[in-house]
């Protein structure tokens, strides 16, 4: 389908504070057999997430290198796909960004955080996702919740899998 006849749905910007009140936040955090650096250098790499496993369908970076605050990006999973936009990036060691636009509307605010930080000889990663589902998938999303979690959890584990290959 050509991207012109996508319908795009707007969310509200997010920042840090967004992760206190949301009414959904789910954490993961997992040992990666990698260092911190090696870490960084995918989350960043043309690939990004969409190299470690298949739960992220596609990706792609909508702003020139160097990323850093305001760089954009779009991903798909499944059949959503999202725009997003980095509201921190903080080289070597995380970024954060909101989603500004949806092709489905069942989010008023989504964002993302990711950390990575040295543990022994590999890398702890961190990540948050914190969601305000729309008006009208409010109940739905509190029953949905659980698979939500468990789908995103997949790509955690994705990257266990990706980096002990390594």
């Amino acid at each position: 389908m050509l991207h012109g006849m996508t319908r795009w749905f707007a969310l509200e910007s997010a920042d840090a504070g967004f992760f206190d009140t949301a009414p959904h936040v789910f954490r993961y955090e997992k040992h990666y057999d990698a260092t911190p650096a090696q870490v960084w250098e995918s989350l960043q790499s043309d690939e990004s997430l969409s190299a470690w496993g298949k739960t992220v369908g596609s990706l792609t970076w909508t702003s020139p290198r160097p990323f850093g605050v305001g760089t954009t990006r779009e991903v798909g999973t499944g059949p959503t796909r999202v725009h997003e936009r980095f509201y921190s990036w903080d080289e070597g060691s995380g970024y954060a960004f909101y989603v500004y636009e949806a092709n489905v509307p069942i989010f008023r605010r989504f964002a993302e955080d990711y950390r990575v930080e040295p543990e022994g000889t590999g890398t702890r990663f961190t990540w948050l996702v914190a969601i305000e589902p729309a008006g009208v998938m409010r109940w739905p999303f509190k029953l949905l919740a659980p698979v939500v979690k468990s789908g995103f959890g997949r790509m955690a584990a994705d990257g266990e899998r990706y980096f002990a290959a390594r």
